[in-house]
């Protein structure tokens, strides 16, 4: 005994399909921005003392007397 889908179903499956990919839209790019704004904020928070200067980098001569 097979059920043949009738128009209310299809009309009714559109209308889910669409309101969860909405749903799915929205959900991720509200995760996106959380993200982003965490790693930015994480990556302002960084203690200054791990970057390196540009005195830090060069080399250190030794001073040589004659």
């Amino acid at each position: 005994m097979g059920t043949s889908l009738t128009p209310e179903f299809w009309r009714l499956f559109a209308v889910l399909l669409v309101i969860s990919m909405a749903v799915t839209f929205v959900l991720s790019a509200a995760l996106d921005a959380l993200a982003l704004r965490a790693q930015r904020r994480h990556i302002r928070r960084r203690p200054t003392a791990t970057r390196t200067t540009e005195a830090s980098r060069r080399p250190v001569r030794p001073l040589v007397r004659h």
